[in-house]
């Protein structure tokens, strides 16, 4: 006899998750963020490009993307991403700036109210934080393959996948950005990659079998089963639903829940 679902689980997604493929026919897509003009950029890596989705269409928004992986927006909309050496930041007029050069691979990134950005490399291994004035330095060694990241919603705590380790583990964030002791947040029984936060502070987190659903307290409220493992997630237009990126395609899931805005 099938488990009863978590109540919350339902409230959030509903006895049935209603999944929607949007796009496909891609190698192996990354990093969806969705500009506060409503339209979807996503990375299509090994084609080392970034794609844009609009209105059911597909185009490509930056050819040659230097293997473009992790990708989010700071306040002004600027686009950041995380690429083969760097980290680096679209300009209003195109002109690409590089934030932090690197000599493993930048995966994953999240943007913080204060203007700092953190990301991670799984090749460090570390956590790094590119600090509002600029350079970047280690705020975390703990972990065995750090990859997707995600600031609690008062930006309070940041949340980290640590793919080698099959769990995730949060850190206190100290005034300046720096981070504190990190603890375990949760396990999950695949390799956890891409995360993010909501208003309530449940964690949303890709893993091989869907999308995972914890609360506040680590707690797995259910997992949300995909017809290709995701890569990563984020939040649709309003901060509302949830589009994830799964191999050769992208998805949104609904989703009764208010994403944590960090742009």
């Amino acid at each position: 006899m099938p488990m009863a679902k978590d109540p919350e689980f339902v409230k959030l997604l509903g006895d049935q998750p209603k999944i929607e493929k949007i796009a496909e026919g891609f190698k192996f897509t990354e990093g969806p963020v969705c500009s506060r003009r409503g339209y979807l950029l996503f990375s299509d890596i090994p084609a080392n490009r970034i794609m844009k989705w609009e209105r059911g269409s597909v185009s490509v928004y930056r050819e040659n993307s230097n293997s473009a992986n992790g990708l989010t927006f700071d306040h002004q909309g600027r686009l950041l991403a995380c690429e083969a050496n760097r980290v680096t930041r679209t300009e209003k007029d195109g002109k690409i700036t590089v934030l932090a050069e690197s000599s493993g691979r930048p995966n994953d990134l999240v943007y913080g109210i204060d203007g700092s950005v953190y990301f991670t490399d799984p090749r460090g291994p570390a956590v790094l934080q590119i600090t509002r004035k600029g350079g970047a330095r280690v705020v975390a060694k703990d972990c065995q393959r750090p990859n997707g990241v995600a600031l609690a919603p008062n930006q309070q705590a940041l949340f980290v996948a640590d793919s080698g380790a099959r769990n995730i583990r949060v850190y206190p964030v100290a005034p300046d950005g720096a981070l504190g002791e990190g603890r375990v947040f949760a396990s999950l029984s695949g390799a956890p990659d891409g995360l993010k936060t909501d208003e309530a502070g449940r964690v949303w987190a890709a893993a091989p079998d869907g999308i995972w659903i914890f609360d506040k307290a680590g707690r797995h409220l259910g997992t949300a089963a995909f017809p290709e493992s995701p890569s990563n997630c984020n939040w649709a237009e309003g901060f509302r639903n949830l589009y994830v990126t799964a191999r050769t395609s992208v998805y949104r899931l609904r989703a009764a829940a208010s994403g944590a805005r960090t742009y």
